[in-house]
């Protein structure tokens, strides 16, 4: 037991048959044992959404030395969730989203389904990191990343994080990458969100949209800066969203009983 590998799980938002995952579970063989339990179909911008409405099924689609892997009718949560309660033998060493297709940068770490699968492995005392490639063709370049990859969550597997902290990594879509920097989320919000389109005649309907708003454009430490300029951006991310330093003030706001 003492030589066991390494085992990791593996999850997204893209589904299981995305080229992302495929290059990612590439990735990280070398590093240990794998099991894949992902979406069965595209579940993007799904954040921590559990499926509580309807039951849930997965089905085996690959066994090998060192790879397993699974399809999962859920949500990606679901997926980490449910690989902990049926089909890993052991408690993994290392849980890990992606690799998505387009960035979960900035404020878009709450709307990330892959960034659901690192959360919830995060939540459950397992270092996780969530992989995002700025690029949503379905046939992007995943190559020049591998090397960070690789190194990012061997390093992670070596050291682990704190309690309750995990990673979100966004590398930028080019084959010059220039190293890693070690980032803070930029300061920003979608705006021009909704696009108005008529469907038989009703024109009360909306396609989802956007453009980003940066607020934060000219500091160097944010992981939009890094993205612009060619580096791989690392943002540790805390799972506990407390606003401590608002907490003794507002102690302040009802120090005598409610008439």
């Amino acid at each position: 037991m003492e030589n066991q590998r390494p085992l990791i799980l593996i999850s997204n938002d893209d589904g299981i048959i995305a080229k992302g995952i495929s290059e990612l579970i590439k990735f990280l063989r070398p590093l240990g044992e794998i099991v894949v339990i992902a979406p069965n179909a595209p579940r993007s911008g799904a954040a921590c959404a559990l499926t509580v409405t309807e039951p849930i099924h997965y089905q085996l689609l690959r066994k090998d030395v060192g790879l397993t892997v699974y399809k999962c009718s859920g949500t990606p949560a679901d997926c980490v969730k449910l690989a902990f309660h049926t089909v890993l033998d052991r408690k993994p060493d290392l849980v890990v989203g992606g690799i998505n297709h387009g960035d979960n940068s900035s404020v878009n770490v709450h709307y990330s389904g892959t960034m659901g699968v690192v959360i919830e492995g995060c939540l459950k005392g397992i270092p996780s990191i969530g992989f995002s490639l700025c690029s949503h063709e379905p046939n992007a370049d995943f190559e020049p990343a591998g090397p960070y990859i690789r190194e990012i969550a061997r390093q992670v597997l070596e050291r682990g994080l704190p309690p309750l902290t995990c990673l979100n990594v966004n590398i930028p879509n080019t084959k010059d990458l220039k190293g890693i920097r070690i980032c803070e989320q930029t300061k920003g919000q979608w705006v021009n969100e909704w696009e108005n389109f008529a469907h038989r005649g009703d024109t009360h309907y909306y396609w989802l949209t956007g453009e980003f708003e940066n607020m934060d454009r000219e500091n160097e430490n944010n992981d939009h800066w890094a993205l612009d300029n060619g580096y791989v951006a690392i943002t540790p991310t805390k799972v506990d969203v407390t606003a401590y330093d608002l907490i003794e003030d507002m102690k302040t706001w009802f120090n005598s009983p409610l008439q």
